[in-house]
């Protein structure tokens, strides 16, 4: 169910067909599932991705809303991914590993020592 189903071997797609045929609700939740990833793959531009978003979104408030939610709050910063289809996944990395070397030198004795750790981390020396 989590796999892709285009990753899915015979075996596995067959499994997930035996399941689809057992249970509807699985079956529409993993087609919304694909769906919106179709819908990030595919979508050539942010008009087209609104509106097949926008589609989606009132299809899966019934199965999925906390993640409806989500997506509506930030619905413009998820529609910017289509102009570029850049994400800021790279910077919440380096931020988060940031963090996690200020934690683990909380005795650092001056920023200096800060520094030279973060830049020892990426190689930069």
């Amino acid at each position: 169910m989590l796999k892709n189903e285009d990753k899915l071997n015979e075996e596995q797609l067959n499994q997930l067909i035996k399941l689809k045929n057992v249970s509807p609700i699985l079956k529409e939740i993993h087609e919304l599932k694909e769906k919106i990833r179709k819908i990030f793959n595919n979508a050539k531009d942010w008009y087209s991705a609104t509106f097949r978003l926008g589609i989606w979104l009132s299809k899966a408030k019934k199965y999925f809303p906390n993640s409806n939610n989500t997506i509506i709050r930030w619905f413009s910063e998820i529609i910017a991914y289509f102009d570029n289809r850049t994400t800021s996944g790279t910077v919440e990395g380096i931020n988060n590993k940031l963090k996690l070397i200020k934690r683990s030198g909380y005795g650092f004795r001056n920023f200096e020592n800060f520094r030279i750790r973060c830049v020892l981390n990426w190689h930069l020396i």
